[in-house]
């Protein structure tokens, strides 16, 4: 398992490294480094703290959904696992975080089928919020709004079906008929349950409000980067707000590993047509998702090396669910 982990993380690098190589050669290499000297690096651990409240606040959403499905574990075992499934973040839509629930199971033995629609619900909660900045951001500054609102209403109608049982009963029965898909049916029914309960009216508020928040530090770091260069430009923290989700939500619908080279681009590119200069643009873009995606990935791999210390080595079995 960690075999495989670290090839694919270790490819992920090599894809960023490429694609950053990329967006220098674009901004020139020479403006990008002068660039990079004209930052306050003083400013680095505020960054990171940032980067660090938003997984604190995002634990707490994890720690709420535990609660919800009924899973009895100790805080500091849970923020293990939350932590270690940080690693997983360049993956698509960060569906690799997948990895919580089996490391969830060798703790307290809750199936996976129960604790894995967390992670789900947790993208879905995420993408309502961020969704809810963009939309501010997109009306207020006439930008996006048909891509923002197709992907809102995707979302919508996923949150309506798997919050109605009138809905996804007949779904459900027809999935019966099906010999493949029958043979997992308990599989299925338990974490649709999970899913359900945790897509409730009052969890769904709670937890919006609470993603909100969390990703509210991500975008407070990102207009901190911003404000100290020196881009002769006045940036709202609004729209530093709305062009970070936006390009988070591009990523992310572009399924590819952490969005790998879309939000780069997206945010690169809604710089530069704001006035700002490529170096800057690029520097700020290469800074923004070294303190957030990279960052994370670090934590996580920490976290994972923590967690086989405690817990012993990680081994996935071909059939975990």
């Amino acid at each position: 398992m960690l075999k495989k982990l670290k090839r694919n993380l270790l490819i992920s690098i090599a894809v960023a490294g490429l694609l950053y190589l990329g967006f220098t050669i674009y901004a020139d290499f020479g403006h990008v480094v002068q660039a990079f000297r004209n930052f306050n690096w003083l400013f680095l651990p505020l960054l990171l703290l940032c980067s660090s409240c938003n997984y604190m606040v995002r634990f707490s959403k994890w720690d709420y959904y535990l609660r919800i499905i009924g899973v009895k574990i100790s805080k500091i075992d849970s923020l293990s696992v939350f932590m270690s499934g940080l690693v997983m973040s360049v993956t698509p839509g960060k569906m690799g975080e997948l990895l919580k629930a089996y490391l969830l199971k060798e703790i307290t033995g809750t199936s996976i089928s129960k604790s894995a629609p967390i992670i789900f619900v947790e993208r879905i909660t995420d993408f309502v919020s961020l969704m809810l900045i963009a939309l501010a951001g997109a009306y207020y500054y006439n930008y996006g709004r048909t891509i923002v609102l197709i992907v809102a209403l995707i979302f919508f109608l996923i949150i309506i079906f798997l919050s109605n049982r009138t809905i996804a009963d007949p779904v459900l029965k027809l999935m019966e008929k099906n010999k493949f898909l029958n043979k997992h049916l308990a599989k299925i029914h338990n974490a649709y349950e999970s899913s359900y309960q945790m897509l409730r009216p009052l969890p769904l508020l709670k937890m919006t409000v609470v993603s909100l928040f969390s990703w509210f530090f991500e975008c407070l770091g990102y207009y901190l980067i911003l404000r100290n260069f020196p881009i002769n430009l006045h940036i709202p923290l609004l729209w530093s707000a709305f062009s970070y989700c936006f390009a988070i939500i591009i990523g992310a619908v572009s399924m590819l590993p952490g969005g790998l080279g879309v939000t780069e681009g997206s945010l690169t590119f809604m710089l530069v047509e704001k006035g700002v200069s490529n170096q800057y643009a690029v520097a700020s873009t290469f800074i923004i998702r070294a303190v957030t995606l990279w960052f994370a990935v670090l934590i996580g791999v920490i976290s994972v090396s923590l967690y086989q210390k405690r817990f012993g080595k990680i081994i996935i079995e071909p059939e975990i669910v």
